[in-house]
């Protein structure tokens, strides 16, 4: 069967290589950055006050969430959610992941085209997700190449997403290190290094995860793309 085809791991090694030291290494910045207090002495939650007040970002909200590093901008209620670590912590960590929200916060205000893409594309990836799967394994078993190959067009919008958040979470990421630097929030360069440290390494996470979902749709057109081949 092909859950078990040996190939599948020569795709997807590297990619689960990646993936691993990216979230070791988000954590491993966290950590460190989350021990080291912030000159300004404001919390997440307290930076972010701030920051929508110098952006005039007056109708989002700020709410607590559960979970570590689960923080996160909802644009459909204009709410940041952060957690309790970066909400009650005076740390640089704290201050730039709640920065680097408030960035998506004002993408979200100013209609950011690249925004707007990864919005349309939430439809087609949550439908994609499971439906080319289904359509691949159709076409593979009834060896209906046509069909596979459909699954395969559908399972790409995956790889289209992750591609079209890299542009949108690096400029989340610019924008917040310029707030900080400008508020005062950040003032010293050990600060900056710090800023600089959490948000390369979540940069790092949805660069791994493009390679990620660029390889796996790569080892499903050489799966259809065999099948294709022995049939002629």
């Amino acid at each position: 069967m092909f859950f078990f085809d040996p190939m599948y791991l020569c795709f997807m090694i590297p990619a689960l290589a990646l993936m691993g030291f990216a979230s070791w290494y988000v954590r491993h910045a966290y950590n460190k950055w989350s021990q080291v207090r912030a000159t300004s002495g404001l919390t997440g939650h307290q930076a972010a006050q701030r920051l929508i007040s110098t952006g005039n970002l007056y109708g989002v909200q700020v709410q607590g969430t559960a979970g570590q590093l689960s923080d996160h901008y909802d644009p459909r209620n204009k709410t940041l959610f952060l957690s309790e670590g970066v909400a009650h912590s005076p740390s640089v960590a704290a201050v730039a992941i709640s920065a680097h929200e408030l960035g998506h916060a004002l993408q979200d205000a100013e209609d950011y085209f690249p925004m707007r893409i990864r919005s349309m594309l939430v439809p087609a990836v949550n439908i994609g997700s499971n439906l080319g799967w289904i359509l691949i394994m159709i076409g593979l078993v009834l060896r209906m190449t046509e069909v596979a190959w459909i699954g395969v067009a559908v399972f790409a919008a995956g790889a289209l997403f992750a591609l079209a958040t890299l542009p949108v979470e690096f400029n989340a990421s610019a924008r917040a290190k310029q707030l900080l630097y400008e508020t005062g929030i950040i003032q010293t360069e050990e600060e900056r290094r710090g800023v600089n440290q959490v948000l390369n390494a979540a940069a790092l996470t949805y660069v791994a995860g493009l390679i990620t979902a660029v390889l796996q749709l790569l080892y499903y057109v050489f799966l259809v793309g065999g099948i294709g081949r022995r049939r002629d």
